[in-house]
């Protein structure tokens, strides 16, 4: 990944030599082409190369790698319309639904002290019970599917997939998933949207960065959800111990239905929406059955996936776009054999392929590490990112 990086912005010491111009007497203009362009179109080229090998993480839609292609002017003057006509009143909708469930949540948490776990540094409230677990809940599902609203979600298109063998053993997945409980849910992860889809769809717990539970607002949402908290960046043995705690958390849903729900994103970063990348094993090394869940963004203009784009750059481009839309397969509970349940890698992987082949999604052996070389491709650094060096969790 370093000779990637390193062919980005070839040196430009290393160019041929150019023979000295020929000037006659009567002139003194040079009509040499610039280096400059040769340069710049030996890093497109290169560029070109990285969004083969990384095909994952490449933008599609009209407004280009990291959302700064160049646009046609039809779509600029459909920009500057939607950014003081839509734009603020969905920022001001977007904020009032936040504020209102964040008071809510103050209110349900109000003398209850927090479920902690020093050692794991893990804090929530998911272990609140009666009507206060109840309100927090309903409360979380509709206002997750009024922010949908806001931000252009107006509908959402949900399949219930059965399987071919289950067709022929007669199995209708809907009253098969009314008396049995997964131990987590599995999805594909296309954007930060598929966080409130799936509390809008069924308020599960997830696995978040540590930072988040000190964000404002959403630190205590996140912490009514009962997330998990993660470091990037943490030790191996650090890893180790959340492993730990999502085992046990997969464990408790699957054989306490009051117990949250563990909601999953096995592949451990974004893509467009168009490939799976390799599952990590924590969702699967329980045991426990699963439901795979597939999402799917289709878009005309702007596309809702969230994979080299800026977080700010994308959420506006997103409230700009007057309809977004999500599609949902949802898949039967995967239920695994005794050796699934002795080997996690290959428990993940056939629910990979399964999910890979129903959604008619790619599969790509690139992860997060492939990620950061082509962020830092298009961000023009030619040499390897420290952030590479950091622990691939």
């Amino acid at each position: 990944m370093e000779t990637e990086l390193k062919n980005m912005n070839p040196d430009l010491s290393k160019a041929e030599p150019e023979p000295e111009p020929v000037r006659d007497e009567g002139t003194s203009k040079d009509d040499r082409p610039l280096l400059k362009s040769d340069s710049d179109q030996l890093q497109r080229q290169s560029i070109e190369e990285l969004e083969k090998k990384f095909a994952a993480y490449v933008r599609k839609d009209i407004y280009g790698p990291m959302g700064r292609g160049e646009l046609p002017l039809a779509e600029n003057v459909l920009l500057g319309i939607a950014l003081v006509t839509v734009v603020p009143i969905r920022i001001v909708l977007a904020i009032t639904v936040l504020v209102l469930y964040y008071a809510i949540c103050k209110i349900c948490t109000l003398f209850s002290a927090p479920n902690r776990d020093e050692e794991e540094e893990q804090e929530d409230f998911a272990h609140v019970e009666g009507w206060r677990r109840a309100v927090i809940v309903w409360c979380g599902r509709l206002l997750s599917r009024a922010m949908l609203f806001v931000f252009g979600f107006y509908w959402i298109k949900e399949t219930y997939r059965i399987l071919e063998e289950e067709k022929k053993e007669g199995k209708d997945a809907e009253s098969e998933e009314e008396f049995e409980r997964p131990g987590a849910i599995i999805s594909n992860h296309v954007s930060y949207l598929d966080i409130l889809y799936h509390m809008s769809s069924s308020f599960p717990s997830f696995v978040a960065k540590r930072s988040v539970a000190k964000l404002p607002l959403v630190g205590l949402i996140s912490k009514c959800l009962g997330c998990v908290y993660v470091q990037r960046e943490s030790k191996s043995s650090d890893f180790k111990g959340v492993a730990g705690v999502v085992v046990e958390r997969v464990r408790e849903a699957y054989e306490n239905r009051s117990a949250p729900i563990m909601m999953l994103f096995p592949e451990g970063t974004t893509t467009n929406g168009d490939f799976l990348l390799p599952f990590k094993t924590g969702a699967f090394l329980a045991g426990a059955p699963v439901l795979p869940v597939i999402l799917r963004y289709p878009y005309q203009r702007f596309s809702p996936a969230w994979d080299s784009i800026s977080g700010a750059r994308h959420v506006i481009f997103l409230l700009c776009q007057f309809v977004n839309c999500i599609e949902v397969t949802r898949l039967p509970i995967y239920y695994p054999s005794q050796e699934e349940k002795d080997d996690p890698k290959l428990y993940a992987s056939n629910v990979r392929q399964l999910m890979a082949r129903e959604g008619n999604l790619i599969m790509s052996d690139i992860g997060l590490a492939e990620k950061r070389v082509y962020h830092a491709a298009l961000n023009g650094n030619n040499s390897l990112p420290s952030v590479l060096h950091q622990k691939d969790d």
